[in-house]
């Protein structure tokens, strides 16, 4: 490697050749550090501070002069001394902030190029919004199974700490909006409600295909400035793990479903006719081995080839905005976040790592278990919310047998076309090991339940022995996730938890550490520890790639209390 100049020491510090002295260096991220090499050895190490020069010191004579500066005459000095190596590189301060894309931060109004996913069921509550946000990480509440005034006296909760959301003067949340196709008129309702209450940052997650919903949520708004530049009032944030699903989210919105919203008198014309120039999101959450919905893709295979239609579609349509791609699913280490970024990943966002911590919506008893996980300790499972299509969810397997359960409920399913047509031993069997209750019992609780909801359901139940039988099924896999959220004991072993890979490699991870304690389980430590951590895994792979002996634990940053 071709010299730069000198570094130059000052006598009390040196360069370090040593394991030791350059996991000292790669510990501080934030530091200047310069990559210098030793004239005898060859030898590779790392220099802190000092004085760097990008030619040969000076003379003495040349120092005496009294123009010369401070630096120049201690660099002369430490020449004289003998204290100077040959300069290689030198490698500015790294902070975690900029890991991402800089845009991600800029537009959405955060501190980290970090976001906390939204577990369903209110798992990813408002008190873990409130947190997050407040120490500058994005957050979405987790909406998806609520009923729209569950959902609205979450949006109160939090703006209640934070404040209406209004630009960049109060911190930056979201909630999901997730596909519904056995109840779309609930998938309305909660975009209509975001509409109305300003929630200005949506994850759009399961979806097969674009809605008139989740247009209509991403158009409202839209104006073009005195500048005539193109400003958005809404951020869809569109969680696809599929390169098809994507498409739909990079191009505009069909100009069919647009005009039929302008006839129903949900976008303007105006809108109407900047949307057609615009994609229906400007972040994308790609999802790779995930706990819930996941196609359980890695992430290695998967954020590559997003990253790549991304920049066809951008060719394409002429795009002059950034377009941010950001990383989740296995994401539960540090090292983890650092190859997400690695990879071009524009944020991060967690998932599984976060059902653990103290803000979440889960049962003390679900996030014991769910502390106790390992990276094998998960299973595919039938969804609750899409059980007739065959879709299929990530689960916890560890402590609970729910997902045996659901698969038997599935065979029964595809097998038979009604509940009174399943053997007399299999009834028997799911009765009293499964529902814990008859069929007749348990389609009553069923029963009252859509009366509730959507009467519309029971009336196709009553035509539709099969529809009947799935109703009675789902409602077993709906009531077991609140099961573990209400911490029902006798339950215990019907827990439905979602869960991916990552929870259990944060617990390898997070052994012995303070993260042991589960009062310390905080999601906004969770977040500064893995993004902390990301920034001196970057620092030490950065070291490696100007070729100095990196030892193999300077990518193990273990978890600590952090401001």
């Amino acid at each position: 490697m071709q010299s730069l100049g000198v570094w130059a020491g000052d006598g009390a510090q040196e360069p370090a050749f040593s394991h030791d002295g350059i996991l000292a260096a790669v510990a501080n991220p934030r530091e200047l550090i310069h990559v210098v090499q030793d004239p005898g050895s060859a030898a590779l190490g790392v220099a802190r501070g000092g004085f760097p020069s990008p030619v040969a010191p000076v003379s003495s004579a040349a120092a005496s002069n009294p123009t010369a500066s401070s630096a120049m005459a201690s660099s002369v000095a430490a020449y004289s001394a003998g204290r100077q190596w040959p300069l290689l590189a030198s490698l500015p301060a790294l902070y975690p902030e900029w890991l991402g894309d800089r845009s991600f931060c800029e537009v959405h109004g955060t501190r980290f190029p970090y976001a906390s996913g939204a577990m369903a069921n209110g798992i990813a509550s408002a008190e873990m919004v409130i947190a997050m946000a407040e120490a500058g990480f994005l957050a979405f509440f987790g909406a998806a199974g609520l009923q729209p005034q569950s959902i609205e006296h979450a949006i109160e909760q939090i703006e209640a700490r934070l404040g209406v959301p209004n630009g960049k003067q109060t911190p930056s949340w979201g909630a999901n909006l997730i596909h519904s196709p056995n109840d779309p008129a609930l998938e309305e309702a909660v975009a209509g409600l975001y509409l109305r209450r300003g929630v200005r940052r949506v994850s759009a997650a399961a979806y097969m295909g674009l809605t008139p919903h989740i247009v209509r949520y991403a158009y409202s708004g839209v104006r073009q400035d005195s500048a005539g530049v193109v400003q958005r009032v809404n951020h869809v944030f569109a969680k696809i793990s599929r390169p098809e699903v994507a498409r739909y989210f990079l191009e505009p919105a069909p100009a069919a479903m647009l005009a039929a919203l302008v006839a129903e008198g949900k976008l303007s014309a105006d809108e109407a006719r900047l949307a057609a120039r615009l994609p229906v999101a400007e972040d994308f959450t790609v999802e790779a081995d995930s706990g819930g919905h996941t196609d359980n893709r890695p992430l290695s295979a998967l954020l590559p080839a997003i990253l790549a239609l991304r920049d066809r579609v951008v060719r394409e349509q002429g795009y002059q905005r950034p377009i941010r791609i950001g990383a989740a699913g296995g994401i539960g280490t540090p090292v983890a976040v650092a190859a997400a970024f690695a990879l071009g990943a524009s944020y991060v966002l967690t998932g599984s790592v976060n059902q653990a911590c103290v803000e979440s919506g889960l049962s003390p008893q679900a996030k014991a278990m769910l502390a106790e996980a390992g990276i094998a300790d998960v299973v595919m499972t039938p969804a609750a919310d899409m059980f007739e299509l065959g879709v299929e969810v990530q689960v916890l397997s560890r402590g609970t047998m729910f997902a045996p359960r659901a698969r038997k409920l599935r065979e029964l399913y595809r097998g038979y076309d009604s509940l009174e047509a399943i053997p007399a031993a299999e009834r028997s069997r799911v009765e009293r090991d499964i529902l814990r209750a008859s069929f007749e019992q348990a389609w009553q609780s069923t029963r009252e339940f859509w009366a509730g909801r959507d009467t519309a359901e029971l009336a196709r139940a009553e035509r539709d022995p099969k529809h009947k039988m799935a109703l009675l099924f789902r409602s077993y896999l709906g009531l077991a996730s609140h099961w573990s959220i209400d911490g029902v004991d006798e339950r215990r072993s019907d827990y439905q938890i979602w869960c991916g890979p990552a929870m259990g490699a944060f617990n390898a991870w997070a052994a012995g550490s303070f993260f042991d304690d589960p009062a310390n389980r905080r999601v906004v430590q969770v977040a500064r520890n893995l993004m902390e951590g990301a920034a001196v895994a970057t620092r030490a792979q950065q070291l490696r790639c100007y070729g100095v002996a990196v030892p193999a634990n300077a990518f193990d940053f273990r978890p600590r209390p952090l401001d």
